[in-house]
């Protein structure tokens, strides 16, 4: 198959975690916008379904971007695809609850290689290939519930925070050059993650609606992408009043009421 190489307006594109949710639906409002498409998860039959009535647009990269030695083959099958990567978007990512503070380290480590270190290694893997592209752009999914701890998200909640962070300071070290960090942080999306929730999840928007939201900031050139609004600034606000969230907010929410000893 050849290579794939910029035509006219159309970009080069990568999403991780293209098999569900919100990675899914931007694959395919871009390959419906004639953009190329390199689609990467685990999950190689759903990106091989994803990939159908699109061939010519869409590539199938199947990888782990929590495994270092995935990512090593990635690498090599991505330069096979092409030269240059226009736009990231690093939708890659799981979560896991901490149910009674259990502190479950494998769980922690699960969490932080899929939705931390994934995206690090889908900036290092794609690094030298957006640097070939004139106005690069590097995306990735974090999520509202960095602003504020939530209980039960200690693991989920600090590997977006984190995430939050290195992007953050990624944009401190390339403001002299062309390439553009974004942080992308939804609130609650209907994907195959959020049907495990068993708690009430305000403002729910569906997949199509956050792929939407995501494609107009990217094209609006915001550095963070927050929706929806009627959740983000009341969390932004709870975040500068920070003793009210945990004096009246949280105790509300959280299932914990005596400390565990194990």
């Amino acid at each position: 198959m050849s290579r794939l190489q910029r035509s006219g307006d159309k970009k080069i594109v990568w999403v991780t975690g293209a098999s569900s949710g919100i990675g899914r639906a931007l694959v395919k409002r871009l390959a419906a916008d004639g953009h190329y498409v390199i689609v990467s998860s685990r999950n190689r039959e759903a990106l091989l379904d994803l990939q159908l009535g699109h061939a010519k647009l869409i590539r199938v990269l199947d990888c782990d971007v929590g495994s270092d030695t995935s990512m090593v083959e990635a690498q090599r099958r991505l330069e096979e695809i092409t030269d240059e990567l226009d736009l990231v978007i690093a939708c890659a990512g799981i979560c896991e609850y901490d149910d009674n503070l259990s502190l479950d380290l494998t769980s922690y480590r699960r969490v932080f290689d899929a939705n931390f270190f994934g995206v690090v290694n889908t900036l290092r893997v794609a690094k030298p290939l957006l640097a070939n592209s004139r106005q690069p752009v590097f995306a990735a999914v974090g999520s509202l519930s960095s602003v504020v701890g939530f209980p039960r998200a200690e693991a989920y909640g600090a590997s977006k925070a984190a995430l939050e962070y290195f992007i953050q300071s990624v944009r401190a070290d390339t403001s002299k050059v062309s390439l553009r960090p974004v942080l992308i942080r939804p609130g609650f999306i209907e994907t195959p993650l959020t049907t495990q929730n068993d708690f009430k999840m305000p403002f729910l928007m569906s997949a199509d609606a956050a792929a939407e939201r995501i494609l107009v900031g990217l094209e609006r050139k915001q550095s963070v992408i927050d929706f929806p609004r009627r959740l983000s600034w009341p969390l932004r606000l709870l975040n500068l009043l920070s003793p009210l969230w945990y004096r009246l907010c949280a105790p509300r929410i959280t299932r914990i009421r005596k400390l565990r000893k194990a």
